[in-house]
């Protein structure tokens, strides 16, 4: 899963029961489940059903659908209800996103799409929003969901680092899949402006010497490999190093 920097905790309350009420239970918590086998009265086995299909509300935006539509699901009055316990919309879409990532950060996939869809819903403008949906879309096979939600959230927030950061990566996954070079240009482009824009972006710089690595540009891999290391060993990508000392010894041989 792409997740380019630390989550941002919660600093807001949510000031009302009101809202607790609503949304205190997970939406995982209620998903059915179908059956995956069952026996006949001589022992074979009979006809098993269907998974159950896949909540709306636990999808990205709600699987599609528009504002109108997804408003009904969750309820025109419990809506207008969580928006009165904050100051305004915004502010309750802003806490909903930092509540979706705090999901994330605790592997809880189906509560955090849930708040972000409400982050979404309560402001369709909410860059954070569509980051994280974009990051629950890219444990799709594709990464064409995820790089559609992440575009429309930079163009909300055009100097969005983490955004810039997490759609370069989805890029490079796409050329990763196709090998067609107007991903690998588009990803390099993303990262090299989010590690202008903020050099302290560890992961940004690792993808960024992943894209270097596939342009076959093994002097440039290395320097950001090693940028990357300088500010954050953990996120150090060993898959990385292991090929680029395929291609090139490590000019600094702190690998080897």
């Amino acid at each position: 899963m792409l997740i380019s920097a630390s989550l941002k905790s919660v600093s807001q309350a949510l000031g009302t029961l009101l809202v607790l009420g609503l949304l205190g239970a997970a939406p995982a918590q209620a998903q059915r489940k179908g059956r995956t086998s069952a026996a006949n009265s001589d022992g074979s086995l009979a006809a098993t059903s269907a998974p159950a299909p896949r909540a709306a509300r636990l999808q990205p935006l709600f699987g599609g659908l528009t504002a109108a539509q997804a408003t009904q699901i969750i309820g025109e009055a419990q809506l207008k209800a969580i928006a009165a316990s904050f100051a305004s919309p915004a502010e309750a879409s802003s806490f909903f996103a930092t509540k979706g990532f705090e999901y994330l950060s605790e592997n809880k996939p189906d509560t955090a799409t849930y708040r972000f869809n409400l982050a979404w819903l309560l402001d369709p403008k909410n860059a954070d929003a569509y980051r994280g949906l974009g990051i629950v879309a890219s444990t799709q096979p594709s990464p064409d969901a995820a790089i559609g939600l992440l575009t429309t959230g930079l163009a909300l927030a055009p100097t969005n680092t983490l955004l810039l950061s997490d759609l370069g990566t989805s890029y490079l996954i796409r050329y990763g899949q196709t090998k067609k070079k107007k991903d690998l240009t588009a990803g390099l482009d993303l990262l090299q402006r989010a590690t202008t824009l903020a050099p302290n972006n560890a992961n940004a710089w690792h993808e960024l010497a992943r894209g270097y690595f596939y342009q076959e540009k093994y002097v440039e891999a290395w320097a950001a490999v090693h940028k990357g290391q300088a500010l954050s060993p953990s996120s150090l990508d060993f898959g990385l190093v292991s090929d680029l000392l395929a291609k090139q010894p490590d000019p600094q041989g702190t690998f080897k």
